[in-house]
């Protein structure tokens, strides 16, 4: 696909991107997918983010707006009203921030960033779509149920040696570890596309683990982080009667990833502005930033660091 990117979402704390009351225990769960009930971003909250961030938020529908300007306009559509004459589209389509590495206690390391081989068959699918050949190209490893791929035993660092047999203990689960060519070419590929540093690359695939899909499933329904919160009585200090209530929110450590394209630029001012598809995503969508996404913002939730984003950037 011509002018178009991926992205990366990698969480600095706990992202919380609510999908309203809850019917379980969890009053206030995350946003799940419907057939595979793992977590995600939607993409229009990744929009709006990147254009509060630009300054294009919209205030009102008299147009008095910030998407006066044609670039925002162009980049992230725009209302008609009193300051201009026509409405337009956004140019800019981003899709949802998809699961690629869940964080998961480890009873050696501390923490595995886990993910399976259905993740990274659609990572592979997205890559193809947006020309990142260095991740469509590669192929997938299979992992049996009672196994963790890791991209190198000898590291030690979450492999613990049992009677002459490599383990790995994730959550509650007693998994065999094994290594081989396939993963260590994703460790390194995606470290690459995550991280700067040689260091912080290094780190990243000594915990980078593929378990088998019905393990990730199992994970994602029971590794998320889960808090307590209450509300107090302004007046007692106390807690208020049925004032407790329990939210869900994805681990600091996860990692998203996203497609971000332009097939079409609109806008009656974008022509005589010179915009076009790639001046766009050069704008919008190169380098790195940091955002806050998602609820619970005034309690520290939903800061995460984006790659293939940017908070701001003239032509």
């Amino acid at each position: 696909m011509n002018h178009s990117q991926m992205y990366w979402l990698h969480a600095i704390t706990p992202l919380h991107v609510g999908a309203g009351r809850g019917a379980g225990v969890i009053d206030l769960p995350v946003v799940r997918e419907k057939a595979t009930q793992w977590p995600y971003v939607p993409g229009s909250g990744v929009k709006g983010v990147v254009a509060d961030a630009h300054g294009a938020s919209i205030r009102g529908s008299d147009g008095d707006s910030p998407r006066k300007d044609d670039w925002h306009a162009a980049a992230f559509g725009r209302p008609a009203g009193k300051a201009v004459d026509a409405d337009n589209a956004g140019s800019l389509v981003f899709t949802d921030a998809r699961i690629v590495c869940l964080p998961v206690r480890s009873l050696v390391g501390t923490f595995a960033w886990a993910t399976c081989p259905l993740v990274l068959q659609r990572l592979k699918q997205d890559a193809g779509l947006a020309g990142n050949a260095a991740l469509a190209d590669l192929a997938v490893p299979e992992v049996e149920i009672d196994e963790a791929a890791v991209a190198s035993i000898d590291t030690r660092t979450l492999v613990h040696r049992v009677q002459d047999t490599d383990k790995l203990y994730l959550e509650d689960l007693d998994l065999d570890a094994v290594d081989g060519d396939k993963t260590k070419a994703w460790a390194e590929q995606l470290g690459m596309q995550l991280f700067a540093a040689q260091q912080d690359r290094t780190a990243f695939g000594q915990r980078f683990v593929i378990v088998h899909n019905d393990l990730f499933n199992f994970l994602c329904e029971t590794a998320l982080e889960v808090r307590a919160r209450i509300k107090l009585d302004p007046d007692t200090k106390t807690t208020q009667s049925g004032a407790l209530w329990y939210e869900e929110s994805l681990p600091t450590e996860t990692i998203l990833s996203g497609t971000v394209w332009c097939d079409k630029v609109f806008g009656n001012g974008a022509a005589a502005a010179g915009i076009t598809q790639q001046t766009l995503l050069d704008k919008y969508c190169k380098g790195d930033a940091h955002f806050q996404m998602g609820g619970k913002a005034s309690t520290g939730k939903g800061l995460v660091h984006a790659i293939g984003l940017s908070a701001a950037g003239a032509i």
